[in-house]
């Protein structure tokens, strides 16, 4: 009996057998994913916001929102690596508490145009606003395509507060103060103020608690 069950879970009675195969590849990567990920639910680091991260404001998170819309995370990267040339070339590496506002997050991994983890207060808005609309103006080589239309579609009565609400209910800690008053806030602005709100921001609030992780790890 021993024997016809050893010979009956061998590994050659599982290589030639499809099903049982695909069924004992998913259980052992369901639990390696396991191990590695929950984890990470219960680690401080991971599930609470790094100092200085707070949650977009209204301006931002459209920003945020039109970014998304346009592709640009298909091309640019928020992720700086553990790499000594990352770090020197794009600034303190990327932790993960500076991303729990983020639904869904854009660390991405194609990298046809620079990381922008740590673009905040880089350039100047009017920088922005010339390479938005056609980047060859300010970076000759640039293949990244033009986004004139930004400076005239209007973000004025976007459903906002909407948006805020949804992201709430996942656990950015909107106030009601807050939600009431964004469309105050997005009166007279276009999609390029928005987008450029977005990117002035990126890493800036986190960058001082990034340069000290970063430090600490290197001692």
């Amino acid at each position: 009996m021993a024997n016809d069950t050893k010979k009956r879970f061998s590994h050659a009675t599982i290589e030639k057998n499809t099903g049982l195969l695909i069924i004992l590849s998913i259980l052992v990567i369901s639990f390696a994913g396991l191990v590695q990920i929950v984890p990470l639910f219960f680690q401080h680091s991971t599930t609470q916001p790094t100092e200085g991260i707070e949650p977009y404001e209204p301006l931002r998170l459209m920003g945020r929102d039109i970014y998304i819309r346009e592709g640009c995370v298909g091309c640019h990267s928020q992720q700086i690596r553990m790499l000594q040339s990352e770090v020197q070339r794009y600034g303190p590496y990327s932790l993960a508490g500076e991303s729990v506002y983020d639904y869904p997050f854009l660390w991405g991994s194609k990298r046809t145009g620079p990381d922008l983890a740590r673009v905040g207060q880089r350039y100047s808005d009017e920088w922005h606003r010339i390479h938005l609309r056609n980047p060859r103006n300010v970076v000759k080589e640039s293949n990244m395509p033009a986004y004139p239309w930004l400076q005239k579609n209007s973000v004025e009565g976007e459903n906002i507060q909407d948006r805020m609400k949804v992201l709430r209910t996942l656990g950015v800690p909107y106030t009601q103060e807050q939600i009431d008053a964004a469309p105050g806030e997005l009166v007279g602005k276009t999609e390029e103020d928005a987008v450029v709100a977005y990117l002035q921001g990126l890493g800036v609030a986190s960058r001082d608690a990034a340069a000290r992780a970063v430090e600490q790890g290197s001692h």
